[in-house]
């Protein structure tokens, strides 16, 4: 389920960054993107370097 909700927070990210990206006067979305890729990121890290294997 953890590995479920990171995934999905990675592909929101990306498809707003995309979107970001190509919609000037969305630009907020792009940092929204950033910070929810950001956020993925650390939370995968936290997971993989605590060394707990939860289901």
């Amino acid at each position: 389920m953890n590995n479920t909700l990171l995934i999905v927070i990675a592909v929101i990210a990306i498809i707003l960054l995309v979107t970001g990206g190509f919609v000037q006067s969305l630009q907020f979305l792009l940092w929204v993107g950033v910070i929810l890729l950001v956020l993925a990121v650390i939370l995968f890290l936290v997971r993989s370097l605590s060394g707990k294997k939860r289901l």
